[in-house]
């Protein structure tokens, strides 16, 4: 059996391309839902499990990989044709490693051209990537379930794509360039199933290259060209028009928009501009040559839906109530489903004509839930540091709040790139709740770093992680000290994943203002964190070693003053258990106490009954401490 990767999730579920099957995995097999007869049928029944499936567009084959392999069924003959062959423990065809879904937000690793002749697949040579000891120790014997995790500055996967015909025979390897050192981030067929076009990306990802290769020859021709002072986010705005023109977005400014591009690349047309960011392109009508696209202009707090021409003309704003609006339209763009909340609004799905009228509720709020579980009001503040950058926050005052009262303060945080923690969206039920409860001022503070405010904001961390968004948390806690009521000498803070090194890194380096920590599953020395992450922000530990040295708790230990709560599970996939084990031995090795709970799961995060665990011995930490 193949390793499988934890980190892909596969779509259990999907609809043919016409709306008339549905393809379903249950237990590792194939079953086909039809609409003309009414009836499920068993497509395979073998012990291997069959993953990663996909129908064809004109759903009469289904592609699938087993171990591996990469395979496709004909559903009317049952007939499976092996596609490749050459698989191998270090040779993976058309399956992901665990760095690539994690990081690049990639899905999968095969997909079928438009005509369901072919299919492009990546290949994986994992050899030289690290081999990570996980072991599960809860059986009487330990298992061994190692995997490939490749650590800053160490290897990558060579990755290539191929194109093979349904029939089977041999594959063609199309020439995007020097594998070695790059990426491939994401792969479209054109419309006409003649190309195939990658995303390519140089290693630290700050040069981005996007590449047509013809499906059948394998020569590749250059596009589009793309460089950054810091780095390149990837995501999924990139169209292929039946004309040939490319519609996507782009931070080069600064702030993703949206361009217009001819078939062979050039830029025709800059569609929407401003110092705020298109979120998502949510549909493409191209015969009216109009997009919908969701963004920030209102507010960096807010999600709104917006329609504009491809002539940038014609702009006009969909969704009225303020708050954050999550759309899934229809493939034509006539119709949306829009799902919104607010701080004070729970979430209410409405379906809406693509003109933005509504023609009806979908599911209406739950405002039960507002007086059964007395949440407490969520307050945005905002606030100048003193270099003039205007920061946005989330309170939460105590239950039976007096202002003549000085209050402990909890400071959550996250603080990374690529999350925005302060939104105007409802949030029920959850641990600032119930601290808010036991008498806490919650606190929390979008810093510099942070999504949602465009890459000029974002990149202000670039190469030395922890120090500018250490400064705009303290300038947090002066804000927050001028309303009044928080009493800043019993401050904690917590955090998970990039919250928990921020926890680590606040109380090792702001000592005097942050006394107590729960640090959660944190990244304590860099350079045991992945690759792709790791480099595109600090680039590598031989470019950038004081970057690394300065960023990375597990060097100041000696530093702590207050008391520390570190939390992890053994078997973290994302960010390994070496940092925790790494961070006692340094706090040892300084001669400084500190408190740690480990959890047995195999997961970057904690649930079930083993969560209620945590968040209660987290509880009893912050109310023993700052009580």
């Amino acid at each position: 059996m193949a390793w499988e990767n934890r980190r892909v999730t596969e779509q259990r579920l999907q609809w043919s391309a016409d709306g008339k099957h549905i393809l379903v995995i249950l237990s590792g097999d194939l079953f086909l839902w039809s609409e003309a007869t009414g009836k499920i049928e068993q497509l395979t029944a073998t012990e291997i499990a069959e993953r990663d499936p996909k129908l064809s567009p004109d759903a009469t084959k289904v592609s699938f990989r087993r171990g591996y392999e990469l395979y496709v069924e004909d559903i009317a003959t049952k007939k499976v044709t092996q596609l490749t062959t050459d698989g191998s423990t270090y040779r993976w065809n058309a399956m992901l490693d665990w760095v690539y879904p994690e990081e690049l937000d990639l899905g999968t690793a095969h997909w079928w051209s438009p005509d369901s002749k072919k299919i492009a697949y990546m290949q994986f040579d994992v050899s030289g990537e690290i081999m990570y000891p996980h072991v599960d120790h809860l059986p009487i014997t330990a298992v061994s379930e190692p995997e490939r995790y490749p650590k800053a500055g160490t290897p990558n996967a060579d990755v290539r794509v191929g194109v093979v015909n349904i029939t089977g025979g041999e594959t063609k390897w199309l020439d995007f360039g020097e594998i070695r050192d790059h990426l491939l981030a994401r792969i479209h067929w054109t419309p006409d199933s003649q190309n195939v076009i990658a995303h390519r990306l140089n290693r630290v990802q700050d040069h981005l290259r996007i590449l047509s290769a013809n499906a059948t020859t394998g020569a590749a021709t250059l596009l589009i060209e793309e460089k950054s002072a810091s780095w390149i986010n990837i995501n999924d705005d990139f169209e292929l028009l039946n004309d040939g023109r490319i519609l996507r977005s782009s931070e080069q400014d600064g702030f993703r928009h949206l361009y217009l591009h001819a078939a062979d690349g050039k830029l025709r047309k800059r569609i929407t501009r401003g110092e705020w960011e298109v979120s998502r392109i949510a549909c493409v009508d191209e015969k009216a040559e109009r997009v919908w696209y969701t963004g920030t202009e209102a507010s960096p707090l807010e999600r709104h839906l917006y329609v504009v021409g491809f002539d940038g003309k014609g702009k006009a704003r969909l969704t009225e109530a303020k708050g954050s609006h999550t759309i899934s339209m229809s493939p034509a763009c006539d119709h949306y489903i829009d799902t919104h909340s607010n701080l004070e609004n729970p979430s209410r799905a409405t379906l809406n004509k693509g003109t933005g009228a509504e023609v009806k509720v979908w599911r209406e709020a739950d405002r039960k839930i507002l007086d059964e579980f007395d949440i407490l009001k969520t307050e945005i503040h905002n606030f100048k540091t003193t270099g003039g950058v205007t920061l946005y926050a989330r309170l939460i005052k105590p239950k039976n709040f007096d202002p003549a009262k000085k209050y402990p303060v909890i400071v959550s945080v996250y603080g990374g790139p690529h999350a925005q923690s302060v939104r105007d969206s409802f949030s029920s039920i959850s641990w600032d709740q119930v601290m808010a409860h036991k008498g806490f001022v919650i606190w929390q503070v979008d810093n510099r770093g942070s999504f949602g405010r465009g890459l000029k904001f974002e990149s202000a961390l670039y190469r030395r992680l922890g120090k500018v968004e250490l400064e705009d948390q303290l300038e947090g806690i002066k804000y927050l000290a001028s309303l009044g009521f928080a009493d800043t000498t019993r401050v904690g803070i917590q955090g998970w994943s990039y919250g928990g090194y921020m926890t680590l890194y606040a109380l090792l380096h702001a000592p005097d203002v942050f006394h107590y920590g729960a640090a959660g599953a944190a990244v304590t020395d860099w350079r045991n964190y992945d690759t792709i992450y790791t480099e595109r922000y600090l680039g590598t530990p031989l470019q950038n070693p004081e970057g690394y040295k300065n960023s990375s708790p597990v060097n100041a230990a000696a530093n702590l003053k207050g008391r520390l709560l570190l939390l992890h599970n053994i078997e973290d996939d994302n960010v390994l258990f070496a940092n925790a084990l790494q961070m006692m031995n340094a706090l040892q090795q300084a001669g400084k106490p500190y408190e740690s709970i480990i959890y047995p799961q195999k997961s970057h995060g904690v649930s079930g009954k083993a969560r209620t665990h945590m968040m209660q011995q987290q509880t009893t930490f912050f109310e023993q401490m700052l009580k």
